[in-house]
C-alpha cells in the first residue's frame, strides 16, 4: 500500500526542491519489479511442467516398445521416438491433423472417457503396403481406408495399445481398448472443443517413409491420476517395480541351480599317517555319533535337516524327519553331542 505523507513532510520536500538541494528526478516512482505472468483464461494450462515431463518419460518407453514390436511384425526398420509433449485445446488438435487420416478412438479403462491415437496417412499406407507384401511405400493419393485396410490397421493398433499398457504400468493398470476407427477428424468429438488435452507427438519412420503419430489425452480423462504424474511418484514406482521384477528373475534363476545335498553321519579328526595306513575292513569310530542318532542333511555347507538312512529299491536314500531351524542350533548340538565322550 502507498504511504501517505503528512503536511509537514510535503512542506519539507517542496522547500528542498525550491532551494535546489534535491532534483525532482530523485522523486520519480520506483519501477515495478514484480514478475507478471501472462494467463489466457480461454486457454488455461492444466498440466504443470513436471507432469508434462513425466508423460514424456512414460511415452519414451512406449516409443521403444512400439519400435521393437512394429519392426518384428513388419520385418522392416521402424523407428519411433517422442518429438514433443504439449498441452492445447481439443479444437487446436483437430485442426492440426489432415483429412482423411487414421483416427483410433481409445477407451482408457479404468479411466473415464476416451483418447485418440492419430496415425499419419503416409505411415498408415506404408504399414498396409508392407503387410500386403510390398516394400512399404506410402501412397500419394489420399483416400479413406477400405474395409480390408481398416481391418489390417485394427490389428496394428491393438498391438500398439499393448505397448501403451506396459508403458503406463508405473502409474496405473491401464487397459486401453480400441473402440472404432474414423477418418474424418470432425466426427471424433470426444470432448468439447475448448477442453484442454495433452498431446504426445511421436515421430515415426517405416523404412524410408516418415510421418507422425499423435496420442491425444483429454484432461477430463487423465484428471483422476494427475497427482501420480510427478517425478517423485514415477521414479519410486519404477524402483519398486524394478525391485519386484528383479526378485522374480532371481527366484526363477535360482530355482534351476544345482546344489550339493550331503547326508553327514558324523565326523572325526584323523592324522594323515592314520589315513595313509587305512586298509580294507578297518573300522573308524566316530566320536560324535552313536547308533540310532539321526544324520545331518547338509544343503551345500549348511545343516538344514535331520534324516534317517534307508533304501528305495536298490538305491541308498535318506528320509527327512525334521528341519534343524525348527529345533534351534543349540538343541541340535545337544542332540548330536551325546557320543562326544565315546
Amino acid at each position: 500500500m502507498t504511504e501517505v505523507l503528512s503536511q509537514d513532510e510535503i512542506d519539507q520536500l517542496l522547500t528542498a526542491i525550491n532551494a535546489g538541494d534535491t532534483e525532482p528526478e530523485d522523486f520519480r516512482p520506483a519501477a515495478d519489479s514484480r514478475k507478471i505472468k501472462i494467463y489466457d483464461f480461454k486457454r488455461p494450462d492444466k498440466f504443470s511442467k513436471e507432469q508434462i515431463r513425466t508423460v514424456s518419460i512414460m511415452h519414451e518407453t512406449f516409443a521403444r516398445l512400439t519400435t521393437t514390436s512394429l519392426s518384428a511384425q513388419l520385418r522392416s526398420m521402424v523407428h519411433v521416438h517422442v518429438a514433443s509433449v504439449d498441452q492445447l485445446t481439443y479444437e487446436e488438435f483437430i485442426r492440426s491433423i489432415p483429412t482423411p487420416t487414421t483416427l483410433a478412438i481409445i477407451n482408457m479403462d479404468p479411466l473415464k472417457g476416451n483418447a485418440i491415437l492419430e496415425i499419419d496417412p503416409a505411415i498408415t499406407f506404408s504399414i498396409i503396403d508392407r503387410l500386403f507384401g510390398g516394400i512399404g511405400e506410402g501412397t500419394k493419393s489420399q483416400h479413406e481406408l477400405t474395409d480390408i485396410e481398416q481391418s489390417v490397421m485394427e490389428g496394428i493398433i491393438v498391438r500398439i495399445l499393448g505397448n501403451m499398457r506396459e508403458a503406463w504400468t508405473t502409474v496405473i493398470d491401464l487397459r486401453p481398448r480400441l473402440g472404432q476407427i474414423d477418418t474424418n477428424p470432425q466426427f471424433a468429438q470426444i470432448v468439447p472443443p475448448t477442453e484442454m488435452v495433452v498431446l504426445v507427438t511421436l515421430e515415426t519412420k517405416v523404412g524410408d517413409v516418415e510421418g507422425m503419430m499423435n496420442f491425444c489425452i483429454p484432461y477430463l480423462t487423465i484428471e483422476p491420476i494427475v497427482g501420480k504424474l510427478s517425478a517423485q511418484f514415477w521414479y519410486s514406482s519404477v524402483r519398486r517395480n524394478a525391485t519386484t521384477e528383479n526378485l522374480n528373475v532371481l527366484k526363477d534363476k535360482l530355482a534351476t541351480v544345482d546344489v550339493n545335498v550331503t547326508a553327514e553321519i558324523g565326523k572325526i579328526n584323523v592324522p594323515v599317517r592314520d589315513v595313509l595306513s587305512l586298509q580294507v575292513g578297518d573300522v573308524i569310530r566316530l566320536y560324535n555319533t552313536r547308533i540310532g542318532d539321526p544324520y545331518s542333511l547338509n544343503i551345500g555347507s549348511r545343516k538344514k535337516f535331520l534324516c534317517r538312512p534307508g533304501i528305495i529299491g536298490k538305491k541308498i536314500a535318506v528320509q527327512i524327519t525334521q528341519k534343524i531351524d525348527e529345533l534351534g542350533q543349540e538343541e541340535f548340538e545337544e542332540l548330536v553331542s551325546e557320543g562326544d565322550e565315546l
